[in-house]
């Protein structure tokens, strides 16, 4: 049966029956975060908020389908898509993509790695850990004889979207055999699916020899062992809210029609080298207003409130000059 992962928040009797529940669907990238800030925005306001954390493509299809306030994906939405259906995009968060291991006796970030590697293994060209090209980005490591198990998103998704964009960047072979998409055909015969972020991090920790790709959240909610990424100044650089900050760094979000802009390869020397924002996507004219000021409302609080709980999860909380391009350039398109 496929599972659905959603929380409400705040469902306590001192509410009364009218209180106001927003609603909204997508990626699982986010979910920590907007679980965190929805618990707090409960607590000052009364308002609950129902996220069905089901994937961006799930994300795309409610919010097209009208049965949401709002869809959530990592995977931006073209503008011209955007503008046939009269919606607006906007990014809320940032975020990292991160690779993630089950291999017995190495610590997190102990172990390095290069998109071009991690591309072969994906590829199903790498099959088992002691291969000479991992072998040789990790001098002096005992690597296994053990065959590599690749676990992937098995539903549509941003993560995928954003971990193949990537891809596609280091790997002409990635590039030109499988391509970015927020689902794809997966080469490898040893291969295992996982639904949302959260499958994923499953599978990982339940296969051993296992590789795998989880927003960074849940490589820390986990405990998981991740891997050391070269990024494109030819650091070996590890995951958390300042390299994914430094990905972003400068990023002008404008110029992308529907502020879909991707930030992965980024230069510099302390970037992340798989960091995304995650999107909202909305209507400019909404059927049901009020549901829609409410979405406004609570992520206009969450970017005046939100900051700390951001870092917290080590996402990155958006700069203060973004938010209020987003709220004058974005926001003012809605009716309300």
């Amino acid at each position: 049966m496929k599972q659905l992962l959603s929380f409400i928040i705040g469902l306590g009797i001192s509410l009364a029956v009218s209180a106001q529940t927003i609603t909204g669907a997508g990626a699982t990238f986010p979910y920590p975060v907007y679980a965190k800030w929805a618990e707090a925005y409960q607590k000052q306001t009364g308002v609950q908020l129902n996220y069905q954390s089901i994937g961006s493509s799930g994300g795309i299809r409610q919010i097209n389908s009208k049965t949401v306030a709002f869809g959530a994906t990592d995977a931006p939405v073209k503008g011209e898509d955007l503008d046939k259906l009269a919606q607006v995009q906007f990014p809320a968060i940032i975020g990292g993509t991160v690779p993630v291991i089950n291999l017995e006796g190495f610590k997190p970030g102990e172990l390095k790695i290069t998109g071009s590697v991690l591309a072969d293994i994906y590829l199903g060209t790498i099959t088992k850990w002691n291969d000479a090209k991992f072998q040789a980005l990790n001098p002096g490591k005992k690597l296994p004889d053990q065959v590599i198990t690749v676990v992937h998103r098995a539903d549509g998704s941003g993560t995928t979207f954003n971990f193949t964009d990537y891809l596609s960047e280091v790997s002409q072979e990635w590039k030109d055999k499988m391509g970015k998409g927020a689902a794809v055909k997966w080469i490898p015969q040893n291969a295992v699916g996982g639904k949302g972020n959260e499958g994923v991090a499953a599978n990982v920790n339940r296969v051993k020899g296992s590789i795998g790709y989880v927003e960074y959240a849940y490589v820390k909610k986990n405990n998981m062992t991740f891997l050391q990424l070269q990024n494109k100044a030819g650091n070996f650089v590890s995951p958390d809210d300042l390299t994914f900050a430094a990905a972003a760094a400068g990023a002008d979000w404008f110029s992308v029609s529907g502020m879909g802009l991707s930030i992965v390869n980024q230069s510099g020397k302390d970037t992340w080298p798989i960091s995304t924002a995650s999107f909202i996507i909305m209507y400019k004219d909404p059927q049901d207003k009020k549901a829609s000021a409410e979405v406004i409302k609570f992520f206009d609080w969450a970017f005046k409130n939100g900051q700390k709980m951001s870092e917290e999860l080590d996402y990155v909380h958006l700069p203060e000059k973004l938010q209020n391009d987003i709220r004058s350039r974005v926001w003012s398109q809605i009716k309300h």
